[in-house]
């Protein structure tokens, strides 16, 4: 599943640089969409099983990790916006489209597999730092992108202690 995982983002990630290789803010807004999703999703399944009774002791610890993570990636967002980001219409139409897709499907792999579904959202997160990360070495002072890039890494981070969490369950 990993594998498939790997190819259905390659191709989506290879797509959306492709379709906002001149446009950096535009494609950092439509990144930060994006990028709420998953946690939006993950804590949509995390309530639901919650309130059918189906929890444990690290549910609570899942659903603050994740409301923060989703508070965090709107304040990217909003950042993304001041900076014009979503100026186009068509950028806010796409995006808009993709994050419906794209937040079901994260809802019913977090439901189906979580493990699978927190693989998706790190490799997400590293592009997002990756990207970030090219942006900075034409832009070097650019102290904002710097915290967002390290917000990234982050996230990283706590999604492989979520994922660690799973597998002890």
């Amino acid at each position: 599943m990993k594998k498939l995982n790997s190819f259905i983002l390659n191709n989506t990630v290879n797509f959306l640089d492709f379709l906002y290789s001149s446009r950096n803010l535009q494609r950092f807004w439509v990144l930060e969409v994006i990028a709420r999703s998953p946690y939006f999703a993950f804590l949509s399944v995390l309530h639901f099983k919650e309130s059918l009774g189906i929890k444990n002791d690290k549910t609570m610890f899942l659903m603050k990790e994740h409301f923060y993570q989703a508070i965090n990636e709107t304040e990217h967002l909003k950042e993304m916006e001041k900076r014009g980001g979503d100026r186009f219409w068509i950028d806010r139409f796409f995006a808009r489209h993709l994050v419906l897709v794209y937040y079901w499907i994260m809802v019913f792999y977090y439901f189906l597999s979580p493990a699978n579904a927190y693989d998706v959202n790190i490799k997400i997160e590293e592009h997002a730092f990756k990207t970030y990360s090219k942006y900075l070495k034409d832009n070097p002072n650019d102290q904002k992108i710097k915290e967002i890039a390290q917000d990234e890494l982050n996230h990283v981070r706590e999604l492989n202690e979520a994922l660690s969490m799973l597998t002890s369950i």
